[in-house]
């Protein structure tokens, strides 16, 4: 039973939760700018803050772009997971 737990059960169960983890990841970043912003402390959030209250707009301009490729690249390393954990996900080659 443990066996075919492992094999069969994990595989489907890790699906969602991957998921959960890669939504999730966007609110981390959402949630430090706030709370850098709320203790004062040094970072890309009260960065991104000062920008904004300074008006700035290339360095809010940078900084979004910085965050859009880290939340790209967390979404990519998702996708190739899935890969990993369901093997019928996999692309298959064109016939």
């Amino acid at each position: 039973m443990g066996e075919a737990m492992r094999r069969h059960g994990m595989r489907n169960a890790l699906l969602p939760v991957l998921t959960i983890l890669e939504l999730q990841f966007a609110f981390l970043i959402a949630g430090t700018i706030i709370v850098k912003n709320v203790f004062y402390l040094p970072g890309l959030g009260r960065l991104i803050f000062m920008a904004i209250s300074q008006r700035d707009l290339i360095l809010v301009r940078g900084a979004t772009i910085i965050l859009i490729i880290a939340v790209t690249l967390i979404m990519l390393l998702t996708d190739l997971a899935y890969g990993l954990v369901n093997p019928q996900l996999r692309a298959r080659p064109a016939s």
